[in-house]
């Protein structure tokens, strides 16, 4: 079973210069919006396939939003040496006044996006529907189906077209790099 690691307890591991390997587990959106300074994105849903990727011998600290998902990838761990979760996730970081990476505009995810907009489209067009006007009910009728086939097949047209948005978009520095510091 993995352990909880506080912010306060990783920020004096870092400042000892011990270098846990950091993991992110959110979507990768979610990792652009902020996330720690040397943590890398081995986003949930991808994880059993990269556990590979991990370099257990320093340790390895996994990171979600508040520290439920990090939770559920340390029980798929099993009982690993070393791994621990980040209790209170990116928010405490954020919350302890500590510094976040950020490489795209938006603070929300694509999933929360993808929520936001069906949601309003299913409201409009059952509203339109309730107010007389016929073909509105398509419009509902429309967005789940598009989300009983993402749901299905894990491709999300909604989704993708948002990804390509220029609020989810990464920035870019004036050296034409995307903005990430390399971690030592």
């Amino acid at each position: 079973m993995s352990t909880l690691v506080s912010v306060e307890e990783l920020k004096a591991e870092l400042a000892k210069g011990r270098r846990p390997q950091m993991i992110d587990v959110r979507t990768a959106s979610e990792f652009a919006a902020g996330h720690i300074p040397c943590a890398m994105n081995i986003p949930m849903d991808q994880f059993e396939a990269r556990k590979k990727d991990l370099l257990l011998s320093d340790g390895v600290v996994l990171i979600c939003k508040g520290g439920t998902r990090a939770q559920i990838v340390a029980g798929w761990m099993g009982q690993a040496a070393g791994v621990q979760v980040l209790a209170g996730g990116t928010d405490a970081w954020i919350r302890n006044g500590l510094e976040v990476v950020t490489s795209a505009r938006t603070r929300w995810s694509l999933e929360r996006q993808v929520r936001l907009v069906a949601g309003l489209l299913v409201l409009v067009g059952t509203m339109l529907a309730a107010s007389g006007v016929h073909g509105g009910i398509w419009l509902a009728m429309f967005i789940g189906a598009g989300l009983t086939f993402a749901g299905a097949t894990d491709i999300c047209g909604m989704g993708i077209l948002l990804a390509k948005m220029p609020w989810n978009q990464a920035r870019v520095a004036e050296n034409g790099t995307t903005q990430n510091p390399c971690c030592g």
